[in-house]
């Protein structure tokens, strides 16, 4: 009898855990359709991209037109009825590219043109750099090459993407090292500037700039991304005349010293956990060619499209959600290691980091790390987020903004994932323009994150 009785009760038990469970997935399920819908039909994302890319334009840390974005982003947080819209300062790096650059080849006193794009921390070469060039196809045959055959000369790496690759940032993974230390280990073995075949699969000549730096003690030295077309011919000038092609250069950048910007945040405070945080963003800073409409104009936008919507629908949260747009991911990372900083210092308990910063393409997904109970939660929100286009979910990398958050404790951090072929066209690019970006490709992204805000906000791990 009591076997039957206590078999009676879990039975009895077991519906109605079914029940509620399936009460809660019909209630999310109809939730997030509501979100979708708004964000489609009445979004603002597209309109704000178009007035930062084309009012604004490229806005590199240091800049007035960086100092313009911060106002902007904090005049639409303040149009949004937000219950905070915080300036938070940080320190970041000046840089000015000057006057465009110019690079040429020269065989026999033939001089052919080249498109180039001076790097983030490049020094000016004081008038005309004229020098022979060698050519290197990775960063391990620069280090290996004898010091006597690098000292006076340009080098020049050489490194095309791997087309073998599916994904588009695995190869920029393995040709990041060359733009990011290639200057570097040149300048050790005594060069005189050193030039990178730009990290894209695009058979076209617009370079494609980015950051590097300089150990301590080691000479900065002028160092530029070439355009592939232009790569292309600067590497049959070499094969075809070995040791008589040279290259002449006149780049005009100059460092200046730090100048104070923001992040700017904005939140609508959590009705049961104020003090715990869901924050979604990407960052505000570009490179100072093109108007910085994927990279990442398209993550800013979608991060304030996610604070609109809640606003708009009267979601009241559970935790604090927040909006950040970093300042400074370009060219140091400050923003983001300022706003870690602080969270700390004010003892800030971040749930979870979602960062928006690889396009405004079509929606695929959401990758996750540093903790893995948020990673089993988002597999068992597949079915929610599958007729959304929503699928690719997996343990990878998250984004370079969010991720000094991993020191502050046990936050979990996802980058969000659009499809990715057509990303490196335009990343650092002259032709990262808002032309590019699809409204509704970028409002499918917005409504993405937004639902993933809401589940988390919903169903913490």
């Amino acid at each position: 009898m009591k076997k039957r009785f206590l078999f009676s009760i879990i039975f009895i038990l077991t519906i109605q855990f079914s029940g509620t469970a399936q009460d809660a997935y019909q209630r999310d399920s109809i939730y997030i359709r509501r979100i979708y819908g708004e964000v489609l039909v009445n979004g603002k994302g597209y309109s704000w991209l178009e007035d930062l890319c084309l009012n604004i334009g490229h806005r590199l840390s240091g800049s007035d037109a960086a100092d313009k974005s911060v106002q902007w982003a904090k005049k639409i947080m303040d149009g949004l009825g937000l219950d905070a819209v915080i300036l938070q300062p940080v320190m970041v790096p000046h840089w000015e590219r000057g006057e465009k650059e110019m690079a040429e080849f020269v065989i026999g006193g033939k001089k052919t043109p080249m498109e180039v794009l001076a790097l983030g921390n490049s020094t000016a070469t004081q008038g005309i750099l004229h020098a022979e060039v060698i050519e290197v196809s990775t960063l391990e045959e620069l280090k290996a090459l004898p010091e006597e055959n690098v000292k006076g000369k340009i080098v020049f790496i050489n490194m095309p993407f791997n087309e073998a690759h599916i994904h588009t940032f695995t190869c920029y993974g393995e040709n990041y090292v060359a733009r990011r230390y290639g200057p570097n280990e040149a300048s050790k073995k005594g060069a005189v500037a050193c030039l990178i075949r730009s990290l894209t699969h695009a058979d076209d000549d617009f370079p494609h700039t980015g950051n590097t730096g300089f150990d301590e003690g080691v000479t900065p030295i002028p160092c530029a991304a070439v355009g592939i077309l232009s790569a292309e011919k600067l590497h049959r000038a070499v094969l075809e005349n070995v040791g008589k092609t040279t290259v002449r250069l006149k780049f005009n950048c100059k460092s200046f010293p730090d100048k104070l910007s923001y992040n700017v945040i904005g939140e609508i405070k959590g009705s049961e956990k104020p003090d715990d945080y869901i924050i979604a963003g990407g960052h505000l800073d570009s490179w100072d060619v093109g108007q910085g409409a994927h990279d990442d104009g398209a993550g800013c936008v979608q991060a304030l499209e996610m604070l609109r919507t809640f606003k708009v629908l009267g979601y009241k949260p559970k935790h604090t959600i927040r909006a950040v747009l970093f300042m400074n991911e370009e060219n140091g990372l400050k923003g983001a290691k300022t706003y870690a900083e602080m969270a700390k210092k004010n003892k800030e308990n971040h749930v979870a980091a979602i960062e928006s910063d690889a396009g405004g393409f079509t929606p695929r997904g959401f990758t996750f790390e540093h903790n893995m109970k948020a990673g089993r939660s988002l597999m068992t929100w597949k079915p929610l987020l599958e007729p959304y286009l929503l699928h690719d979910f997996k343990e990878g990398g998250s984004g370079a903004d969010i991720s000094p958050l991993k020191a502050n404790g046990p936050v979990a951090l996802f980058g969000y994932r659009p499809d990715e072929q057509r990303y490196f066209d335009y990343h650092h690019a002259p032709n990262d323009n808002f032309d590019k970006v699809s409204r509704r490709e970028l409002d499918l992204g917005s409504a993405a994150i937004t639902a993933l805000v809401y589940l988390i906000d919903q169903h913490p791990w």
